[in-house]
């Protein structure tokens, strides 16, 4: 079997007792079953023989799972090397927080607002204040009021009242369940966004999903948006 082959072929490799394992795409040819059970498998090895593996994958799971430390390249440039908490908390452009991610990051056309020396983002209607420390960032890169792109990941979204603070409404367009969550897909105006919404969370009348058409709110914490130039696609905050 394929499991069987990577297996044999891992096995050949320690005995050589090499400073330096290169795996291509180890587990590209596994099944999902198999490619848990090898991914486990793969992280226990590492950690019982101490030696260096380098990975080359093109599966943000198997980078986030086995790495230490992720170099993420495009076109043979590279655009971010760090901790796999620090790439998917902290995305140094547009291209690493859509990569990393599933689902992938919401993206946003917005609005940086500026009063005096704060600053906000203007979303659909409504206005969502930086948290000290993103504000902190923008006031010293002198970042100017204007167009700019928003992220949250679906983690961060979170259903409001409408009396709450800032929200925005959606129509529900699908939800999956998924068991501890659910992915709800709502629309506002042409834009599909995402949400991952902890069952525990949610109210009894939802815990079995959302009906389609559904008028929901949802809110950003403070903390937890992101804010990337528009032009560069460098991050801001």
């Amino acid at each position: 079997s394929g499991g069987q082959r990577q297996r044999v072929a891992i096995g050949r490799a320690i005995v050589r007792e090499p400073k330096v394992f290169l795996m291509d795409e180890p587990l590209s040819n596994l099944d999902a079953k198999l490619r848990n059970q090898m991914r486990a498998e793969i992280i226990k090895l590492r950690q019982r023989i101490n030696t260096t593996f380098v990975y080359v994958t093109h599966d943000q799971t198997e980078a986030m799972t086995l790495g230490d430390r992720i170099v993420i390249m495009k076109d043979g440039y590279i655009q971010q090397i760090g901790t796999p908490r620090e790439v998917w908390g902290h995305p140094a452009n547009l291209f690493v927080a859509s990569f990393i991610g599933s689902p992938q990051m919401n993206l946003f056309d917005a609005e940086l607002l500026k009063n005096g020396d704060s600053y906000a983002v203007g979303l659909y209607g409504a206005q969502f204040p930086l948290s000290e420390e993103k504000q902190s960032k923008l006031r010293e890169k002198n970042a100017a009021p204007g167009t700019v792109v928003v992220g949250v990941r679906p983690d961060h979204i979170a259903l409001c009242r409408g009396d709450s603070g800032p929200y925005i409404a959606a129509a529900v367009d699908l939800s999956e369940m998924m068991g501890s969550s659910i992915h709800l897909h709502v629309k506002v105006q042409d834009k599909d966004i995402v949400m991952v919404l902890a069952t525990v969370d949610l109210p009894d009348a939802h815990r079995a999903g959302f009906c389609p058409g559904e008028t929901v709110n949802f809110t950003f914490g403070r903390d937890m948006i992101h804010v990337f130039d528009k032009q560069t696609k460098c991050i801001l905050t």
